[in-house]
């Protein structure tokens, strides 16, 4: 069945094109299934995953490939088999695209809300491979085309470009926020407070912590992390003695940080006996050095977590909804994206860029 609109978008034909080289082209969405549904985009969060993935900075992109995966449009067509989505709705894709979803026989991560830890196949939102052969293209765009087990409704009180972000980046940080229990009682850490980061601060805040503390090198954002609900912030760049004032004073820090060059003995120090250090960041400069000694003499656990499944995405998105959160966020006309994407990368973004289909 051909449709009456085109699948256009802003693609990277090579590495160069995270340097504000993507040009604009049709591309061949994957081939349809009545468990699709297609997606007038209205709105786009640029997430730091982007420009990773247009560098090819985690290994090989398969271009010509299109970016974006905070998508938020309306339904502009919906296939046979989908029930709870209907044409008109607003609703939204994250970063995952398709697991296995128990086609290829029972998947204890897809049967327990955990899909994209699925072992058996994950397709990203872009850059990536559907069961069906086809290849996903993400939401720097006109249009997406999307399996809707992975498709989201908006809640009605939340506006497109605060939610946008929300859909990799917010996820990306309340997931292990809430699976480690960051809530009453809890002292939490946030380390890097960017674009992920301040969701990190927002997050921890929603979900009743106690203490909240933002974490960077520099002191320039003190006041706006003190701004979005911090009780503290941490410049470990030039705040004096920062770590003896603070070793050992957190429950559960989140590290978004995506660099092997961090001092994560000092961080980890933060951490009180039986805490727990999260990394959602992923390096591209290498792996991270493991903390041995901190580790044994503290009794506390390192780990990692990534993105959230469609049911955390909706928990979330109620919990945002519920208690007001708002992101800190710039709206780009989606023609800009050039620029605004190299403006991601400079760190200019106070926090969040979310493109803009103005049409």
């Amino acid at each position: 069945m051909s449709t009456d609109y085109k699948f256009e978008g802003w693609v990277g034909i090579d590495a160069s094109s995270a340097d504000g080289k993507m040009e604009w082209q049709q591309f061949e969405p994957k081939p349809w299934e009545e468990t699709d549904v297609d997606i007038k985009i209205t709105h786009c969060g640029i997430c730091g995953s982007d420009l990773h993935t247009l560098r090819s900075g985690w290994g090989p992109t398969e271009y010509p490939c299109c970016v974006g995966h905070e998508i938020i449009g309306t339904v502009v067509r919906v296939g046979s088999e989908v029930k709870d989505i209907q044409l008109g709705d607003r609703v939204g894709v994250g970063a995952q695209g398709e697991s296995c979803l128990g086609r290829k026989g029972d998947c204890e991560d897809c049967a327990t809300s955990n899909e994209p830890y699925c072992k058996r196949h994950f397709t990203g939102t872009y850059n990536g491979q559907f069961m069906n052969g086809g290849k996903s293209y993400g939401g720097y765009a006109l249009y997406n085309r999307s399996p809707a087990h992975f498709v989201v409704k908006i809640p009605d009180s939340l506006s497109s470009a605060a939610a946008a972000p929300m859909l990799c980046g917010g996820v990306t940080v309340y997931s292990p926020l809430k699976h480690y229990g960051a809530g009453p009682g809890k002292a939490v850490g946030i380390i890097g407070v960017g674009g992920l980061g301040h969701f990190g601060v927002l997050f921890a805040k929603a979900l009743g912590a106690d203490k909240v503390v933002g974490i960077s090198r520099k002191a320039d954002k003190r006041e706006d992390v003190l701004k979005m609900g911090a009780d503290m912030y941490i410049a470990t760049g030039e705040d004096e003695d920062w770590l003896e004032k603070n070793r050992r004073s957190l429950d559960l820090i989140i590290c978004t940080v995506s660099s092997s060059k961090m001092p994560i003995s000092d961080y980890v120090s933060l951490l009180k006996r039986d805490g727990t250090f999260i990394q959602v960041g992923v390096p591209e400069d290498g792996s991270l050095a493991i903390p041995a000694f901190i580790l044994v003499m503290n009794r506390v656990k390192l780990g990692g977590s990534l993105i959230g499944s469609p049911e955390v995405i909706r928990e979330m998105l109620e919990l945002a909804a519920e208690k007001k959160v708002q992101p800190w966020i710039e709206e780009r006309p989606m023609k800009e994206a050039n620029k605004a994407i190299l403006d991601m990368n400079e760190g200019i973004a106070r926090y969040r860029y979310v493109l803009v289909n103005e049409n």
